[in-house]
């Protein structure tokens, strides 16, 4: 009989009290969602890490819910992938789990994707035959079989469905195929959605997804190959310790937020002269022995000017070291010579502005709404960039907003 399920709040630092084994516990620690603490006679206290997601643990279900909700969470997750990127149009805002909105809104993207057929374009082939066809590798030739005329080391190109596009799809495919307890018609989808792509290899764990583009032929397949992406990039699912099966999607949310407002950043800024740069690479000292890594900084020529840092969540009064974000902050624009940093929160109501005494500086607090829908969040970030460099020269519009609301 399966337990039932434990469901966290993204932020609680209480956490729960549930009695696992040994393997369980050490099955979710290796998962990175929650901090496990032996707490006597086989109980154990489970706090979230700051990772939200979903594992499923032999017969135990562990859900630490986003504070923004499911479908921002995949928003955020899209968008920092590609700005063209579109919000699901799935029911995750009503959905209490992660496992079905994911398995609903890759099935309907997956559909959409094949419904015209499947993909096909052209693979570079390396094989030995006892023909020539295409062209032959003279080196491997003579590398492999010095002095044998047959069979011939050759190179040639194939039209066919085993490229990139389609291996990356199947996979995720086979990945959400193997999360446990799924409702049976989405199962029963995507088993249909697989069998559509016989015959394409499926990557194996932890291999490098194979490159690809965007192009007019693979158009319709570019929003499944986003969100495809994204569960292949936080989605496992294998043995664990002592052969617990565990099928988990977890990612941080402070990385989400911080590649999301670089990439909208970016996007915003974009009508600007110059370039945006993330993870912009400088030092503090003149001595460049103390490197800074500022999240975004607008360069004009080879001269910055902005600098932004996402910040997922408020340093306030009762944390370690209070007010560090701000010292940073100041950090960043004294080696830059910028007379404002911006930083952007996750959290907090109203923008607010501090000037650093004795400097000239100021620092300025800005929140997003997390909560708001993603066009409210797009132009907010865009209200962030029109402050730091002014108007832009034309009309902003940032790729993706329309339809997201």
């Amino acid at each position: 009989m399966s337990e039932p399920p434990i469901v966290l709040a993204e932020l609680d630092l209480i956490g729960v009290r549930r009695r696992l084994d040994d393997d369980t516990a050490n099955a979710l620690t290796a998962t990175g969602l929650l901090e496990t603490r032996p707490d006597g006679a086989g109980w154990w206290r489970l706090t979230p890490t700051g990772k939200v997601g979903a594992v499923r643990i032999g017969g135990l279900d562990v859900r630490v819910q986003p504070k923004a909700g499911i479908t921002r969470l995949l928003f955020l997750l899209g968008y920092a992938l590609d700005p063209g990127f579109r919000a699901f149009d799935s029911t995750a805002d009503a959905e209490p789990d992660l496992w079905p909105a994911l398995a609903e809104s890759l099935v309907r993207q997956a559909e959409h994707a094949l419904a015209p057929g499947v993909l096909q374009g052209y693979l570079r082939v390396d094989e030995a035959l006892p023909l020539v066809r295409g062209r032959i590798r003279f080196a491997d030739q003579f590398a492999r079989r010095p002095g044998m005329l047959l069979p011939i080391e050759v190179r040639y190109d194939e039209y066919a469905t085993d490229i990139a596009e389609n291996r990356i799809l199947r996979t995720a495919l086979r990945r959400m195929t193997a999360v446990p307890r799924l409702p049976a018609a989405a199962r029963s989808r995507l088993a249909h959605l697989d069998s559509r792509l016989d015959g394409v290899r499926v990557l194996a764990p932890g291999a490098t997804a194979p490159a690809w583009r965007p192009s007019r032929l693979n158009a319709r397949y570019v929003p499944a190959l986003r969100l495809a992406e994204i569960i292949l990039r936080h989605q496992s699912a294998e043995p664990g310790p002592g052969g617990v099966t565990t099928a988990a999607f977890v990612v941080s949310m402070a990385k989400v937020f911080e590649d999301f407002v670089t990439t909208a950043l970016r996007e915003a800024l974009a009508p600007y002269p110059g370039r945006t740069q993330s993870q912009y690479p400088a030092y503090l000292d003149t001595g460049r022995a103390v490197p800074i890594r500022p999240d975004a900084v607008h360069v004009v020529g080879h001269r910055p000017v902005a600098v932004f840092d996402a910040k997922y969540k408020l340093e306030g009064p009762g944390s370690r070291y209070p007010n560090a974000d701000a010292y940073q902050m100041l950090a960043y624009c004294t080696a830059l010579n910028l007379p404002t940093g911006w930083l952007i929160y996750a959290q907090g109501a109203t923008p607010s502005r501090h000037r650093v005494r004795n400097s000239g500086i100021d620092i300025v607090h800005h929140p997003l709404d997390l909560t708001a829908s993603p066009r409210q969040i797009l132009e907010a970030v865009g209200a962030v960039a029109r402050a730091a460099l002014g108007e832009p020269p034309g009309p902003v519009r940032h790729a993706g907003a329309a339809g997201t609301g």
